[in-house]
Order: structure tokens, then sequence, then C-alpha cells
């Protein structure tokens, strides 16, 4: 394309800035016409995952075990914490710029005079990348809802829905009911529909019955049961016995492989997969950012909660790690999240606050958030046993808590993806 631009770093800067620029209603008119004119499609079985939390680490354990089982797998999955190439994943490894160069040329000569935003833009191009790789199973995470999301141009063969929260309240609905019939937006006529949602929303039931998808639910089609050793899953008519926990920590990981185990029940005819490959899979798994425990002292936890769902998982874990003197948090937040909500479930266990601005307009204003933390300081607690501080960005704010935290503390780095991806960023380049 003449006037293109020829690098990832520069595309990615004018789609940013087009953006910027550029306010568009929800809705997948435009997204479907580019798609059309690409002539996009995929030659192969496509697995699409949505769900309020638990979609990229489902996402990231059905790679693990198709990857052992033999499969070459594609897989879009966001959003990135270093590198925009961390969202394409060819067999195990991330896209390269020329590759993601050449999709992004293909979306912009075949969109026209239509406008796309960042997501759909790069969503379309990701995808068309994937559909030309050659792969056995794409494997594709949904952005924001589901029936809106620019991933649900494509048709799945098998649909799973993780979790239904508040979230993205002005997008999807302030109740789980309105969020749980956007999230069903992507089953199919026919096509199995997972969802592993211990308590789905009536929508979302009523929803797969009206389209006539082939609705798998926890606890009556498939569930899991486990002791501290190990576990098993069961399906409609496949049983997995002593299988290890996966390598991913946390209370719901369960719930997300138990999903992962039930698509590949039901595409087991297409993928067949083995026992073997299914524990070796879920042994391998990795995620960055999702209960990311870091090696040496002190204990540093890295976790992406930015809801009052994923802030109560991530409080259950950090209460089952054992003793430590005091807890650091490094926390830089939405504005348009439920702030009051995540910090109900985290306050209780944080003795030391870093408060961090995030780089985002809609970031919340450390000040402000500060002033709520002070709020919550424990009656009669002295200096030494708690602070709250505020700090112009994540790197500021996680050296300050790494210079005052000893071997026996632990620092926990949550609230958004850029409070956790800065926070990597600075120890990447600390280590060069």
């Amino acid at each position: 394309m003449p006037n293109s631009p020829t690098t990832l770093p520069d595309w990615l800067t004018l789609l940013e800035s087009r953006h910027a620029e550029t306010h568009i209603d929800m809705g997948l008119d435009r997204v479907r016409a580019v798609k059309e004119r690409m002539a996009l499609a995929f030659d192969c079985p496509v697995i699409m995952v949505a769900g309020t939390n638990g979609k990229g680490s489902t996402c990231a354990m059905l790679e693990a075990v198709l990857l052992q089982s033999g499969y070459r797998v594609g897989l879009y999955i966001k959003p990135h914490f270093l590198d925009f190439n961390e969202r394409a994943r060819i067999n195990g490894d991330m896209a390269s710029d020329e590759a993601l160069v050449a999709a992004f040329d293909v979306v912009e000569q075949a969109r026209g005079d239509i406008d796309l935003t960042y997501f759909e833009f790069t969503t379309l191009a990701i995808m068309h990348l994937i559909s030309k790789a050659g792969v056995d199973v794409a494997i594709l995470e949904v952005g924001l809802g589901g029936r809106l999301d620019a991933v649900n141009v494509i048709d799945a063969d098998v649909a799973i829905v993780t979790s239904i929260d508040i979230d993205h309240k002005d997008y999807l609905g302030d109740t789980r009911e309105a969020i749980g019939f956007e999230k069903a937006g992507i089953f199919r006529a026919g096509k199995p529909a997972i969802c592993s949602d211990p308590l789905p929303p009536q929508t979302l039931i009523d929803h797969a019955a009206q389209i006539g998808a082939d609705l798998w639910l926890l606890g009556r089609d498939f569930n899991f049961q486990g002791d501290k050793q190990q576990w098993a899953y069961g399906g409609r008519g496949l049983r997995r016995n002593s299988l290890a926990y996966p390598a991913l920590r946390g209370a719901n990981q369960l719930l997300n492989a138990s999903a992962a185990l039930a698509a590949l029940e039901a595409l087991r005819l297409v993928l067949p997969v083995g026992a073997q490959e299914v524990r070796a899979g879920l042994a391998m798994v990795e995620l960055p950012g999702r209960f990311q425990v870091l090696a040496g002292r002190p204990t540093t936890v890295l976790d992406v909660a930015h809801n009052p769902h994923a802030a109560a998982a991530l409080a259950q874990n950090l209460g089952n790690m054992g003793y430590h003197r005091y807890t650091y948090a490094v926390f830089g937040i939405m504005q348009d999240k439920d702030i009051e909500a995540v910090l109900e479930h985290m306050a209780p266990l944080v003795d030391h606050w870093c408060v961090t601005a995030l780089p985002s307009p809609r970031s919340a204003d450390p000040t402000q958030l500060a002033a709520l933390l002070e709020e919550k300081k424990p009656a009669g607690a002295k200096d030494d046993e708690f602070s709250v501080k505020t700090f112009a960005d994540p790197a500021a704010a996680f050296a300050d808590a790494t210079s005052r935290a000893g071997q026996d503390d632990r620092i926990v780095v949550f609230g958004s993806f850029y409070t956790v991806a800065g926070v990597m960023a600075a120890r990447k380049s600390s280590l060069h």
C-alpha cells in the first residue's frame, strides 16, 4: 500500500491517532463488511472464549494442551504487556513484526472508506494472520462482552463463557443478567456453548435455548473434583482422572481448566487429545500477570485484577499464601471501575499502599485514591504499620515498594493491565 507505514511501531502509532479522532458506535456492521471484503475465513475449528475473568487463563490452557498434542495452534489473546506481538501466537511463538505489518496492509486495503477502531482493525489483522498460517485450530479471545465484539464476526465451532460479573457497565449493563446476555452472543445454533460460571444468569441459558445452541453447564454437563494432590474432570461422555493442578496459580483455575477440557471433549472427534497431553499441557501452561509469583524475596505477585470478582479471587489467593510480615501494594486502576468494591476485598490485606497514575486518560487520580485509602487506615495503626504514598507511574511506585519491603514481606502489583505492564517493563529494563 502506498503511504502505509512499513514498521509495526509506525502502524500502531497511526492506528492510535486515528482511534483518538474517531468515536464510533458499538456494532458489527463495519467490521463484518471489511471481513467480507477480505474474504476472511478459517478452514479449521475455531474456539472462542468470552467472560469477565478467566478468559486468558482458559485460552492459555487450551493452547498448551493442544500444542502438547502435536497440533498447530493459532491464538489471539489480549491485551499485551510489553510487545504488541504478544497478542498473536502461532504454534506457541509470537507473530513477527513482518507478519503483522503484512496483515495490517491487507486490512487497510480492504477497508476503503470504512472507519475502524484500533481494536477492530488489529482484531481483523490478527484473525487474518492466523487464518493464513496453516493452523489446525484457532483460539480467539473476546475483548469486551461478546455479542458486539469484533471477534464475533467469526462463527465459533465451540464457544466458552468463563464467568459473568459486573464490569464495563457503560457498555454491557449493570446487572449479571444484562452482561450474561451480551456474553451469550458468541453462541451459535447447533454448536457447543460451554459456561463454567457456577451460577449462570438465566439470560445466558435462555439465549442458548432460543437459538438452539448445545449448552454445556458446569454441574450439569461437566464438573470437577479434587483433593490436595490431584483433581479429576467429568464430562458428558469422558472422564479424566489423576490430573495435576494447572501451573497457573489461583482458586478459580480449576473452573477455567474444566471449561477448556469441556471444549476439548466437545471437539474430540476432530481434535483428539490424550490423557498424557492434558497432564503435560496443564503442568506447563504459562500466562503473565495472573497471580504470577516472581522468583526471589520479598515475594512479589503480579495480578491484573481490576474488578470486584477478580479482586475477591486475588484476596483469596493471597490469604492462602502463608505468613508475610507486611504487604505492600502497587495499585493503579481506571476511574470507571468499581474501585470501592475492589478495595473492599483488598484493603484488609494491605499495610502499605504505593498508589500510581497510569498512562491513560481513564486513569484514576492517585490523590483521590490515596484519600479513599486513608479512610481505611486501621484504628491505632502506627506509621510503620500503615502508609499511603502516590507516584507518577508504576515503575516509581514499584521502586519505592521494593526499597522498603523486607525479606519477609510481599509486594502485590494489581489494579490494571497498565499497572502490571509498567512494573514488568521496569523490571525488564533493570535486568539489562
